[in-house]
């Protein structure tokens, strides 16, 4: 005599439909990758941010503007940006996939993670790549060094 046990904390059946890409495979996998990556990234930022020059007492917006004029901390910061985001909102789309049991929530959650997931990214990385590190009217104990005053 065999019985069958269902899966835990899996309150819905999947289509029989197979795919031929295993998506929960790949955000396992995304997630432990991204995790480590993101490790290295933010401890990087954190030692130039806190522990290089001045410490914590340097940080103001012209030493923020002075990191976002160059190519090399943009990438870094959006790079960091991104896989936060991404790894987050996978995060939370295996929470809702556990314990939400109604289809119509799970699926209403999962639309609101991937928008907001997606309108932050966007907002991020157009602040990166559009931040002006010379703002008119700006005091000039404020603004980076290399910016010009009237």
């Amino acid at each position: 005599m065999t019985s069958t046990i269902d899966a835990p904390r899996s309150p819905y059946t999947r289509s029989t439909k197979k795919s031929s890409i295993n998506w929960e495979k790949w955000g396992w996998i995304y997630m432990r990758v991204s995790g480590v990556v993101l490790v290295v990234l933010i401890f990087g930022h954190l030692f130039v941010n806190l522990m290089i020059g001045e410490g914590v007492s340097a940080l103001n917006f012209a030493f923020v503007a002075g990191k976002l004029t160059n190519p090399f901390w943009m990438v870094w910061d959006v790079i960091m940006l991104w896989l936060a985001l991404i790894h987050g909102g996978n995060g939370m789309r295996t929470l809702v996939n556990d314990y939400a049991t109604s289809r119509i929530s799970r699926g209403i959650l999962k639309v609101a993670i991937l928008v907001s997931v997606v309108s932050l990214i966007t907002l991020g990385t157009l602040v990166v790549f559009t931040f002006d590190p010379c703002p008119a009217g700006a005091p000039a104990d404020l603004v980076a060094s290399f910016c010009k005053t009237l």
